[in-house]
């Protein structure tokens, strides 16, 4: 007896998929040891306030059978000093050496960054900002062209050409002929040697709103994906205040605010610096800042601040470094997370010094602006 199968869709509710406690509380424990630049002890305080509101654990399962959980998993190290390790296992209290995350928890909090920012990008229809130039590169574009003299073998599409060959000649009398060769595409894209600036002064922090975390999380994002998916690119990361200086990248999760005026000029200084030593083709800075250069250090070693609006005297030298960092090519794009109009006009003035970019912008879509320009300029030669 036949039987009649029906094919279709079937549609049901969505259901989530089961997190263990361990993973919905390691989720929740990587976005406040970002906010917390690090301090596991402080992200520990605020992940057992929310276990009390919302209830986020069991009788079973404790907050301190997650710390010894991400203690077994290499996620946190626990030190003691002065020989303090000799107790009971397991016993809690004062007697507890000094928990900190390790390399192995660094490297997943800037792959959470990439994800959280990358993701938005992949999910976006628009605002992609691509050249439609094509060339000898190594980026494959998807379109076909006839060959041109010079092209490399290597480019030469053999399924497509040899589709042409029978199409133009057939099957039983079979030849190749320049004429029936099909090349593929590709896109230049150079090697890209960029240094972020990110303002590490007081305001970042001020009218309660945190700003270095959104840079933070950037900059770990940046970081991650240059490594993974473009290891012959270089990235080099400084920080400035009332001076400026080079981070590693294993210190982003810690980076904080500090008590500095924003000294512009020295950040510019150190980032062309870097850049001068490096092969590649292409550079570019790129800088995070919310506020108004207010510092200078002198060359007798004072610093000359001033914080009430703008000080020509320190404006002046900003655009003194634009037009430096212009004659050797170095174009800088600029990131404001402020939206004072005097503030914005002193950035376009900048900008226009470098005849670099400035995205006037918040902290909202900060990141999806920073990776589509990055992507932007790996495909053009920047001079």
């Amino acid at each position: 007896m036949a039987m009649n199968v029906r094919n279709g869709f079937r549609f049901e509710t969505y259901e989530a998929p089961e997190q263990s406690i361990f993973d919905k509380l390691f989720d929740i424990f990587q976005e406040l040891i970002t906010h917390t630049s690090g301090d596991f002890d402080e992200a520990i305080d605020w992940l057992r306030e929310l276990d009390k509101e919302y209830e986020l654990t069991t009788e079973e399962y404790t907050i301190d059978d997650f710390i010894e959980d991400l203690k077994s998993k290499g996620y946190i190290r626990e030190e003691f000093k002065d020989g303090g390790g000799d107790g009971e296992e397991g016993e809690e209290g004062s007697d507890g050496g000094d928990i900190s995350i390790t390399a192995k928890m660094e490297r997943i909090i800037r792959k959470r960054a990439l994800d959280q920012i990358f993701g938005k990008i992949k999910r976006s229809g628009s605002g992609n900002h691509k050249t439609g130039k094509s060339g000898q590169g190594d980026e494959h574009t998807g379109d076909f062209r006839e060959y041109r003299y010079g092209d490399g073998l290597e480019h030469i599409s053999m399924t497509e050409s040899l589709k042409n060959a029978q199409i133009n000649h057939g099957i039983g009398n079979f030849q190749l002929s320049e004429e029936d060769l099909v090349v593929e595409d590709t896109q230049h894209k150079a090697q890209m040697s960029t240094v972020l600036m990110i303002d590490i002064s007081h305001s970042m922090i001020l009218y309660g709103e945190d700003r270095i975390t959104p840079a933070k999380k950037v900059a770990m994002a940046l970081a991650e994906l240059i490594t993974t998916r473009y290891p012959k690119d270089t990235l080099d990361i400084l920080v400035f205040g009332n001076d400026a200086w080079p981070i590693p990248i294993k210190d982003l999760p810690y980076l904080k605010v500090g008590p500095y005026h924003t000294n512009t000029v020295a950040g510019l200084q150190l980032a062309m610096d870097m850049l001068r030593r490096k092969r590649n083709t292409n550079k570019q800075i790129f800088m995070i800042t919310d506020g108004k250069p207010s510092c200078l250090r002198m060359p007798d070693g004072t610093y000359y601040k001033n914080s009430v609006g703008l000080d020509d005297f320190i404006v002046e030298k900003c655009y003194n470094m634009a037009r430096q960092a212009r004659k050797i090519h170095i174009p800088i794009t600029t990131f404001m997370i402020a939206q004072d109009p005097y503030l914005m006009q002193f950035i376009r003035h900048f900008t226009e010094a470098n005849k670099g970019k400035a995205f006037f912008t918040g902290l909202k879509g900060l990141g999806e602006m920073i990776f589509e320009d990055y992507e932007a300029n790996r495909k053009k030669r920047l001079k």
